[in-house]
């Protein structure tokens, strides 16, 4: 019970979070210092969602590892190819970089793919392709609502300042791949952050398409 109630609690941090993030992204003076403040978010919700995952294994030490290298890794060859999502290059408001690409890049998909596989699980599908096929494409809808937000706050650009078509057709495959890989995991099935992450976002990067 008192392992519930923490997870409660730090549901709500997560929605207060993305709801002074969004204040900071509405007000222009404060635009630059929320911008700074972009890496430290992303690595306190990723903390926050490994904390209250209960039944830490190596299974879940696999899934955070394989998730966050297979992340990094694609957006390395993405951006050094143009070949998998389309051309485009990194800003700076993600961080440190090493070979052109965000080191917390993976971080932002184990936070998605985590968030977005937990949620599906609540449904109570047993199919693990039905389960990935779902998951992906809601990972393909909020891509279409972060890909504004992303350029108007130098996240990324892409060549030319048209998101190009095999981007999503890339984000869904990779999506589903990852959604495989986290279905197949012998995970607890049950991590209410991981709701209030998934919907937090949502509302956050929805909220900015329209009033940023």
């Amino acid at each position: 019970m008192k392992r519930f109630g923490n997870k409660i609690i730090i549901s709500i941090l997560i929605v207060l979070f993305h709801a002074v993030g969004l204040v900071g992204f509405l007000v222009p003076s404060a635009i630059p210092l929320f911008l700074k403040l972009v890496p430290f978010h992303l690595l306190l919700m990723a903390t926050l969602l490994v904390l209250t995952h209960h039944g830490k294994n190596k299974e879940f030490g696999l899934f955070l590892l394989v998730t966050y290298l297979a992340g990094y890794l694609i957006e390395v060859l993405g951006v050094s190819t143009g070949l998998i999502f389309g051309r485009y290059t990194y800003g700076e408001t993600l961080g440190v970089k090493l070979a052109d690409v965000p080191l917390l890049i993976g971080v932002n998909w184990i936070i998605l793919t985590y968030s977005t596989g937990m949620a599906i699980k609540y449904l109570k599908i047993r199919n693990h392709l039905v389960r990935a096929l779902i998951g992906a494409l809601f990972m393909v809808f909020l891509d279409i609502l972060i890909e504004p937000v992303a350029i108007r706050f130098d996240y990324w650009s892409w060549e030319g300042m048209n998101i190009p078509f095999q981007n999503y057709v890339a984000w869904f495959l990779f999506s589903f791949c990852l959604l495989l890989f986290f279905f197949a995991r012998k995970f607890r099935p049950n991590n209410p952050t991981a709701i209030a992450m998934l919907l937090s976002q949502t509302l956050f990067f929805l909220v900015l398409n329209y009033f940023a």
